[in-house]
């Protein structure tokens, strides 16, 4: 895919009214566009009044007008900014006299493909300009502007360059063969494949701890009627997002709510009371809770603290039995405020199980905590990048490849034309992430996603 010299346009302030509204052009060349709507020549990079006129010369507008000529701009084209009032037909008639001017409208994310087709910014890069605009907690927001500012990138390429001279150690002795092994020993190959292979596992925990802070974390509440979900939902999501009664079976279908926690988004989800029963509706409700248990990244299940002390009974056994082996879990003992006795979090046979009351409040910031550490929420977190499921992939693709070099390296006799090519597919894995190596229908998924104007 190589970028094209047509001039696109496209309003690029959000849909609706409000004070200010920009419509954005770039291409090869835009005087002649320039001279047509703004009527005079601007200086580079400098907010100039101007008024907007159609081909009638009648007035469309007036604002301000910001030429950046190539290739200092983001897309590295000639892009002009015209910043008008934020209505919605004056925009529009704007962007019309723009196509009439010689612009065609811009497809989603064009903008920023032509950034990264023009190599101003690679592809990680492109991928933060979205995820910062998605970003819908403080911590994200953070995260993608890493990504946008090149930290992901600088820290792949870093990787790729230590695996770039390594592979040029091997291929050296390959073509010295009467060295043999002496030249990869001399230059300590097998430590210099630890120390890659450890940075590399650095890079990855930041990259999944940034992937939690795009992708957040579905959480399900399940447990027997009446047990206090839907009051635990209220109480995380600090409104009355549930009804809560006192008679069981009150939720007969999920009821989701979004909470941003420390940063990190969590979609709680209440769900129908399991218990045998011959409502059919309930059935239902009881199946969907189930549905919520599979999409869910953990579960929460609720007892009553004041039955057998708080232990699971044979009901409690059955649901725990029944959920995913490697699913997280956490066993909430709800309603410590009528059981009495202290609110506390402890480990009993590898499970983490606290007691609270969802009523008052009290023990709830011990949950978040726990919430917290299942999300991974942790220094990585902070420091991480908004990582997006391909980049994990091509990460744990390199890693994959690099453990498999460091095994054959370990052999007596290695098998040093296997060993290079371990170190050129993990070395292919991490040059995909930036674009190096990418396919044109990838890039086309990519920006397709992206909002039209950016």
């Amino acid at each position: 895919m190589r970028a094209t010299t047509d001039t696109i346009t496209a309003i690029a302030t959000p849909a609706g009214r409000g004070a200010v509204g920009i419509v954005r052009v770039a291409g090869a060349k835009l005087d002649g566009l320039i001279a047509a709507i703004v009527g005079k020549a601007l200086v580079p990079r400098v907010a100039t009044f101007a008024v907007f006129r159609d081909a009638r010369n009648e007035v469309i507008d007036q604002g301000l007008a910001i030429h950046f000529p190539a290739p200092h701009s983001f897309t590295g084209d000639d892009v002009l900014e015209l910043h008008g009032h934020g209505g919605k037909a004056v925009l529009e008639t704007l962007l019309a006299r723009c196509v009439e001017a010689g612009a065609r409208l811009a497809a989603p994310g064009e903008f920023t493909q032509r950034a990264f087709l023009n190599g101003k910014i690679d592809l990680v890069q492109a991928e933060g300009v979205a995820d910062l605009i998605d970003a819908a907690t403080t911590s994200a927001a953070r995260a993608a502007a890493r990504s946008l500012s090149g930290e992901f990138s600088r820290e792949v390429g870093a990787v790729n360059d230590a695996l770039i001279e390594l592979a040029m150690l091997v291929e050296a002795t390959l073509d010295f063969p009467e060295e043999d092994i002496d030249l990869l020993h001399a230059h300590d190959a097998s430590a210099r494949v630890a120390a890659i292979r450890g940075r590399l596992a650095r890079l990855l925990a930041r990259a999944s701890a940034g992937a939690r802070l795009r992708d957040g974390l579905a959480v399900a509440l399940i447990g027997r009627p009446n047990v206090g979900k839907s009051s635990l939902l209220n109480r995380l999501a600090h409104e009355d997002a549930a009804i809560v009664t006192p008679v069981p079976g009150t939720t007969r279908d999920s009821v989701e709510r979004d909470v941003s926690l420390a940063g990190i988004a969590l979609t709680v989800v209440d769900t129908a009371g399991l218990r045998a029963t011959d409502d059919v509706v309930e059935q239902m409700g009881i199946a969907r809770t189930w549905q919520a248990v599979e999409r869910a990244d953990a579960v929460l299940v609720l007892l009553d603290a004041r039955d057998q002390a708080g232990a699971p009974d044979a009901d409690d056994a059955a649901i725990l039995a029944r959920l995913p082996a490697a699913l997280p879990r956490l066993i909430v003992h709800n309603k410590a405020d009528l059981a009495g006795g202290a609110c506390g979090v402890w480990t009993h046979e590898g499970v983490v199980h606290l007691r609270l009351s969802a009523l008052t409040g009290e023990g709830v910031e011990c949950l978040e905590r726990e919430l917290l550490a299942i999300a991974g929420a942790s220094g990585d977190t902070a420091h991480g990048f908004l990582a997006r499921e391909r980049h994990l992939a091509a990460l744990r693709e390199a890693a994959l490849h690099l453990a498999a070099a460091a095994t054959q390296l370990a052999l007596a006799a290695p098998p040093l034309e296997l060993f290079a090519e371990e170190l050129r597919v993990a070395h292919r894995a991490l040059a995909s992430l930036t674009g190096a190596f990418t396919s044109d229908d990838l890039l086309g998924v990519i920006f397709a996603r992206f909002c039209i104007g950016k």
